[in-house]
């Protein structure tokens, strides 16, 4: 068993150190604020993210990188996308010389386009296998030990059999993948659909609208994922149609909630400014525009849900706007 040092106190930085906790392993979980670190310590929960679960003995808490990761050799990212590069180059001096870089963030980086391997390997460069690990999966529920399938993907066959072999457990499955880009633009992508989703249940335009979008938005993260050089078979496995059929549908999802209180008519920053916890979507839409542009791929949800965003058309605008386009072939 592994002593796991975990980057990031929000809901799935938790969800994911009370799994390692319980099926044997030490964990450390740093909290950027030590405020926030020391309360989760005293009350042995996290009353902030996750206030009905308890940490198991095996967890630790910390407000120190240095003391997180000291002869640590299994390093989980779980930090939003916009502060995982900083996060992720304070904790480079720290790092073990044998350390692996688990990468738990769905999201592209709003300045760079990047995707989150590609920060953290730009942060620590190339001396660390970097591992990422996505699919379908609500923080609370992999708490609760309700059963979860995800991917670990990584170019390193050693370090996702690593990640297979010590994330396991009896409500846990982990699949292998070679296909970073895939599962990560699955990942990201998947965010901004759930957007759209949420626009179509807000606005109350039925069952065959939800269908039809969470089709064609598996299309589009088809297209900029296979453009970008990853594989279509991914898109069509856990880290694509799986996460994007719960986050489109689930109750729990943020970026479903952020397009429902869109279709409302609730200003975007009042709505951002209500919830506890990051929509990786909102800063998505548009890195994923420009990424889909460097590639010469058309995303017309995505431009879509941006204008949304940005304030330059309304929901239900938007969704006229999909349905007038032009008709072509479906593939």
């Amino acid at each position: 068993m592994q002593s796991i040092a975990i980057l990031g106190a929000g809901s799935w930085g938790t969800a994911l150190a009370v799994h390692l906790g319980r099926v044997g392993h030490r964990v450390r979980l740093w909290a950027r604020d030590p405020r926030l670190a020391a309360d989760i310590e005293s009350r042995r929960a996290n009353a902030v993210y996750l206030p009905d679960v308890s940490l198991p003995e095996a967890v630790d808490v910390t407000g120190s990188l240095g003391a997180a990761l000291d002869d640590i050799d299994l390093v989980v990212t779980a930090v939003p996308s916009h502060g995982c590069r900083d996060v992720v180059r304070a904790a480079a001096p720290c790092l073990g010389r044998r350390a692996t870089i688990v990468s738990a963030t769905k999201g592209l980086e709003s300045e760079t386009h990047k995707r989150m391997s590609e920060v953290i390997r730009e942060a620590i460069g190339d001396t660390h296998p970097v591992v990422v690990l996505s699919g379908p999966s609500f923080a609370i529920e992999v708490a609760k030990q309700l059963p979860t399938v995800v991917v670990a993907a990584s170019l390193d066959a050693a370090s996702t059999d690593l990640v297979q072999s010590e994330f396991r457990g009896p409500a846990l499955r982990i699949y292998g993948s070679s296909d970073v880009i895939g599962v990560e633009i699955g990942g990201a992508l998947k965010n901004v659909i759930a957007i759209a989703a949420g626009v179509v249940e807000g606005l109350g335009l039925g069952h065959n609208a939800l269908a039809a979008l969470i089709t064609r938005g598996l299309a589009e993260i088809t297209r900029l994922a296979c453009a970008a050089g990853g594989q279509r078979e991914t898109t069509a496995g856990l880290s694509g149609l799986g996460d994007l059929v719960l986050t489109c549908t689930g109750t729990l999802s943020r970026n479903r909630h952020v397009g429902i209180e869109l279709a409302r008519g609730r200003p975007l920053a009042e709505i951002v400014a209500s919830m506890k916890m990051v929509a990786e979507g909102v800063k998505t839409t548009r890195a994923a525009l420009a990424l889909g542009a460097r590639h010469d791929v058309e995303l017309p949800i995505v431009m879509q849900m941006a204008a949304v965003l940005e304030g330059r058309s309304d929901a239900r605008t938007a969704v006229e706007t999909l349905m007038l386009r032009r008709q072509r072939a479906e593939f």
